[in-house]
């Protein structure tokens, strides 16, 4: 074995939203502060940690195929245990160990915090440990965690769900709505800045709804001016609201706070009001575009995207062409499209009309293509624009082919550019020394569906606090005191810490925009 004596390590795979990226995060800090360390790649870690999602109809088998794969590296590796995790392990329990007995522990959503000693506790006494709670105990930003990034940190700021969509799982699996005292939150955001995080994304499974528990209808907009008063945060963003409950402060909070992005990821699931109807959407078309009307009046430079499932039981051809038409004229920088897929324990899962997978497809694709026209029409309008970009980390696939870095706009969108050459105070141009975490302006020079590419000089470089704790190999790991923001570009994998957008076989209804 490749660690030292007494010490073991540790990996995480992640499926799903982004509530599931966040509970890694925990579970990473909760595992280090437990003794354990992040294995290095390609080393077969002591612990893995499957933290699953159950959104998908195919989840179980892609877990237990998972498992399975598994099943001989630990053969192979005397004392290795592998846990499972996340909203899958809260509905099935303990039929995971009955399918897979070589599973060491089960745990569900609402106790991540006993990881560590039901690992120790299954390593006693040689038994699988299953614990699943009905209800949250511990708020998971309680916890201590280990954050992937640098520059960019998430801040849960509730739990759980009160809608009741017909085709979403979710507030079987996490419970009813939780929230954060305002207090809590704003402390966590401002360790994050003083460990040098420059933009925080707030995260709930509906973030507008935030303050019911407590009675205070304005919550959340008064929780955005108040991130607006931390020194040092340039950024800020937040997912998911709900149509339902977005209202005039909300917009009027994201307008008149200068760190608040123009960035708005707001599901559609359907133009369709007999489908939203079906899907138990509180809103109608009309409501739908009458709140984009009133962002682009308060922000007219807003990027706005969305969510969008196709296939719905009982959706006609009249109700598709409806969700084209809101497409049309909603103007959508981008959108996560999804073909409709059964969710066992869903009412959706036992409606009537359920439709053929051929029909569903060619619908699919006639989306994706208007999305990506208008998306591509929307981009072009960016050209020859200064823009600001937070330089990321692994954005760009093919960074190291093209010679360019990549990051993200203020508005979300993702960009390429060319980071060799800066014209400095005097007009004269220099080699800049860009890092993830630092802050450039450039100039747009082309613009694709997904994506912006600016091969120009650089226009500004400022450095961060976040490029030196980048540069220093160093991530933010706070002790107890947790996500992106579905973004402007090509979609990546749902796996490994990774969480992705548009895909054929899925239809949201998690942290990234189901709601």
């Amino acid at each position: 074995m490749s660690v030292e004596i007494g010490v073991k390590t540790y990996e995480v795979r992640t499926y799903g939203c982004q509530m599931n990226v966040h509970d890694s995060e925990r579970i990473g800090g909760l595992l280090e502060g437990a003794g354990y360390s992040r294995a290095e790649t390609g080393e077969s870690a002591d612990v893995v940690v499957f933290n699953t999602c159950a959104v998908r109809e195919n989840a179980d088998n892609r877990l237990y195929g998972n498992l399975g794969h598994l099943r001989p590296v630990k053969d192979a590796h005397p004392g290795m245990q592998i846990a499972v995790g996340g909203c899958l392990a809260q509905k099935d329990r303990g039929e995971i160990v009955k399918r897979a007995p070589w599973v060491d522990v089960v745990f569900g959503t609402h106790n991540i915090g006993s990881l560590p000693v039901l690992l120790e506790r299954a390593r006693h006494n040689a038994a699988a440990e299953v614990e699943i709670l009905e209800s949250l105990e511990v708020f998971p930003s309680t916890l201590p965690t280990r954050r992937e990034s640098t520059y960019s940190g998430w801040v849960s700021i509730s739990v759980g769900c009160n809608n009741t969509c017909t085709f979403c799982i979710v507030p079987a699996l996490r419970g009813t709505e939780k929230d954060r005292r305002p207090g809590d939150i704003l402390a966590e955001v401002r360790a994050l800045v003083a460990e040098g995080v420059s933009e925080v994304t707030l995260l709930g499974q509906n973030v507008n709804s935030y303050g019911a528990e407590f009675g205070d209808r304005e919550a959340f907009s008064k929780l955005l001016r108040a991130c607006g008063e931390i020194e040092g945060l340039d950024r800020v963003r937040f997912t998911s609201p709900h149509p339902r409950d977005f209202t005039d402060d909300v917009i009027a909070a994201m307008a008149e706070t200068p760190n608040v992005c123009h960035q708005l990821h707001m599901p559609l699931q359907s133009g369709s009001d007999a489908i939203l109807k079906a899907m138990r959407r509180s809103y109608r078309s009309e409501k739908y575009l009458g709140i984009l009307d009133k962002v682009r009046a308060a922000m007219p430079d807003a990027a706005i995207t969305t969510d969008i499932i196709v296939g719905f039981p009982g959706e006609t051809e009249e109700d598709f062409q409806a969700t084209l038409d809101v497409v049309r004229k909603a103007r959508f920088a981008g959108a996560f499209t999804f073909q409709y897929s059964k969710r066992p324990g869903t009412p959706a899962a036992d409606m009537d009309g359920q439709l053929p997978k051929a029909v569903v497809q060619e619908r699919y694709e006639r989306l994706v293509e208007l999305v990506n026209a208008i998306a591509w029409e929307e981009n072009q309008k960016l050209e020859g624009q200064e823009i600001e970009i937070l330089v990321a980390a692994g954005e760009g696939r093919k960074d190291e082919a093209t010679g360019r870095m990549s990051g993200r706009s203020r508005d979300g969108r993702l960009v390429h550019f060319d980071a060799t050459m800066l014209v400095d105070e005097d007009g004269d141009f220099v080699e800049p020394h860009v890092r993830p975490g630092d802050i450039v302006r450039t100039v747009v020079t082309y613009a694709a569906p997904h994506h912006l590419v600016a091969d120009g000089e650089l226009l500004e470089h400022r450095e961060t606090a976040a490029g030196d704790a980048w540069e220093a190999g160093n991530t933010p790991k706070l002790p107890g005191v947790s996500l992106g923001m579905p973004t402007i570009g090509a979609p990546r994998p749902l796996i490994q810490l990774g969480v992705g957008g548009a895909t054929g076989d899925d239809d949201g209804g998690c942290a990234c925009g189901g709601h």
